[in-house]
């Protein structure tokens, strides 16, 4: 399977882990997030499309992304549950 694509593991997996069936659009958008997380903390709106603005929104409304005046912070628990997504849509599985 390609990476990046949405796998029954990752949407079995989303869903076990955030409660609902991640798409397609949010899977790719992830790593984008997680590199903008390691780095400068803060979403430059001119890289990011109106879908990706409302998948921020859902997880601020989850609890999942803290926003304030000097950047952004998100919990531990999304921390870790997205990586592990990540690495099970990014990373080659052992045969």
């Amino acid at each position: 399977m390609a990476r990046g694509t949405l796998s029954e593991s990752v949407k079995k997996k989303s869903k076990e882990l955030f409660g609902y069936e991640m798409d397609q659009t949010e899977l790719r958008f992830l790593p984008h997030f997680q590199y903008v997380m390691m780095n400068d903390q803060r979403i430059n709106i001119q890289q990011v499309n109106a879908e990706e603005m409302q998948i921020i929104d859902k997880w601020i409304d989850a609890g999942y992304i803290i926003v304030a005046i000097k950047g952004m912070t998100i919990t531990k628990y999304f921390w870790d549950k997205m990586n592990e997504i990540l690495y099970i849509a990014y990373i080659k599985q052992e045969d």
